[in-house]
């Protein structure tokens, strides 16, 4: 048993604890309910790294990317009241992404409660839909055992994010505590039984097809199921923002399961005569509205995957339900052979023929070509590079046009929050400095986080942003059109001049507006010693990859004019 310590505060023993846990890293914007625990980082700086952001939902995205990258919770730091509610964006993207995060939260003093005090919050109530535990610390001599629980919780069955209260005279509070040893992890193993059930369904079946996602994948179980999947003409789609999961250029990758998935992958899972879930959630996203499959019974045989049981029979009712770690999983039915069957040989090669298919870019309307621009990436970036993105129209060109190939390459959040591309940008180059990293962001989506150029300059960082500007919200605006032609109605963006912006943050920044261009402006890019920024302006018109606002416009306006004369 670990012998007590000399006295010390509340916020000294949570930074003790959490260099204890092996946290290096910490995002947050400084507030006085915690003033005790960063004096005890300043104590700390060369152990732990504050990196102080412009706003708490900066400051969660980015704990919830760094998490994502490192495989270890991400740690956000924020004060009571307005700033917990600003990181509240963050800590729903943890909870929907199955990301591990830990969230210290500056709270009034004990004897302030239940007051409505300067800025108080009821935690417990706030946090409680979307966060795994949420407590309040009541003294410092339990500092140490609530802050171990939050890391073995965060990080068990679906991973996610815990909630610490922590009164301001609790972090100022003296005590004499023993550190508890950092977290031991525990996996559950994949079962001899389990996996060869699956096995021998992948046997019986003609039209197999797996779908890749969740928490609890790595490098090693990537590789090996790759392999396993190449041999044997398993076909795989990987669920929404997870396409970096599986090689896209291996012969067993067919296409991603994502927002506006292309219709044949979708007919794929519904064609299918098994369905091989591993790690994904068989949320809204992956099943396409929950149509593919059709709950609660698929028409296929299901084997679902997951390392929390409680996922397992949630909306589908899974024929060969198996809890086990996903890189377990994956070695151990690498470990086992299918014997050779031409239909599934045929299927596969099929599957992947349409994917190839509607792989190069179509022409866009508009001087800038947005698929030109993708393969212009495609060409000069190097398999390492991490991109990051938020949410909106502008990022299919990214899931349908990118080929991702190393694992943790793609951050992005499944939970579809505006504004997580330039802070996961920052988790990114301070996770990995010697790796590219390049953010997307649609001129709405960058203005909900673009402060943050401040936290990049302050840091010395050197990411590319491309600023997808077409003076729109487009996904709403293109919803708008489906849904109500020709009624636009507070879409419309007027908008900066994001390089000018940029080159206030000390950023090299580029207006990019067309096609012949983007050979030179990525060079300069690329190539600058410092940030970059491109401002891609871009005509509304070519809302997707696939479709242009005209044609939405005037399929919704016959529909309209055939419902009313029914």
């Amino acid at each position: 048993m670990a012998a007590k310590k000399a006295p010390r505060s509340g916020g000294e023993i949570i930074a003790d604890g959490l260099i204890a846990n092996g946290a290096k890293t910490l995002f947050g914007v400084p507030g006085e309910s915690f003033l005790a625990l960063l004096d005890a980082i300043h104590d700390r700086k060369e152990a732990l790294r504050f990196v102080s952001c412009r706003q708490e939902g900066g400051a969660a995205f980015m704990a919830d990317a760094y998490a994502k990258l490192t495989g270890t919770p991400g740690i956000c730091v924020v004060t009571r009241g307005p700033g917990a509610c600003n990181a509240s964006i963050g800590v729903h993207t943890a909870y929907q992404d199955s990301t591990p995060m830990i969230v210290l939260i500056g709270q009034v003093a004990r004897g302030h409660r239940e007051r409505e005090a300067f800025q108080e919050v009821e935690f417990r109530h706030m946090f409680a839909p979307f966060a795994k535990w949420v407590t309040e610390v009541d003294c410092a001599e339990r500092l140490p055992e609530h802050l171990s629980h939050a890391y073995h919780l965060a990080q068990s069955g679906r991973p996610g994010p815990v909630v610490l209260a922590l009164p301001e005279d609790v972090l100022s509070e003296r005590a004499e505590v023993a550190d508890l040893p950092a977290q031991r992890r525990f996996v559950p193993a994949a079962g001899s039984m389990d996996v060869e059930a699956v096995r021998e369904a992948l046997m019986d079946a003609k039209r197999p097809l797996c779908i890749l996602g969740g928490p609890g994948w790595t490098n090693y179980a990537k590789a090996t199921f790759e392999d396993f999947a190449g041999r044997t003409d398993l076909p795989v789609v990987t669920s929404l923002r997870c396409q970096d999961y599986f090689d896209n250029t291996n012969p067993a990758y067919v296409g991603d399961l994502g927002i506006a998935a292309n219709p044949e992958v979708a007919s794929r899972v519904r064609d299918a005569d098994m369905l091989l879930v591993i790690g994904a959630r068989l949320g809204e996203m992956t099943t396409q509205g929950y149509t593919a499959p059709a709950p609660p019974r698929s028409a296929q045989v299901l084997a679902h995957i997951h390392p929390d049981s409680g996922e397992l029979g949630r909306v589908y009712y899974p024929d060969i339900p198996v809890v086990a770690d996903i890189s377990a999983f994956a070695k151990a039915l690498a470990d086992r052979t299918l014997p050779e069957n031409a239909s599934r040989s045929a299927w596969a090669a099929e599957a992947r023929a349409s994917y190839e298919a509607l792989l190069p870019p179509r022409k866009q309307p508009g001087a800038l070509d947005m698929g030109a621009l993708m393969t212009g990436l495609q060409e000069r970036l190097d398999d390492d590079t991490i991109i990051t993105n938020g949410a909106g129209n502008y990022s299919a060109w990214i899931h349908k046009h990118l080929q991702f190939r190393r694992y943790r390459t793609q951050l992005a959040p499944t939970s579809g929050a505006m504004g997580y591309g330039v802070p996961a940008a920052v988790a990114a180059k301070i996770a990995a400095p010697e790796r590219k990293v390049v953010c997307f962001a649609g001129d709405g989506c960058f203005q909900m986080n673009g402060q943050e150029l401040g936290t990049i300059m302050q840091n010395k960082l050197d990411p590319l942003i491309i600023v997808v500007n077409n003076r729109s919200l487009g996904t709403i605006r293109m919803h708008q059109e489906r849904e109500y032609p020709a009624h636009v109605y507070a879409t419309d963006l007027v908008n900066p001049d994001f390089t000018v912006l940029a080159r206030a943050y000390g950023f090299h920044a580029e207006i990019l507006e067309r096609t012949e261009d983007i050979p030179a402006v990525l060079d300069r890019a690329l190539r600058t010693d410092g940030p970059a920024l491109i401002e891609c302006r871009t005509e509304v018109e070519g809302i997707s990859p696939r479709g242009t606002l005209s044609a939405i416009r005037e399929n919704a306006l016959r529909r309209q004019s055939t419902q009313d004369a029914s």
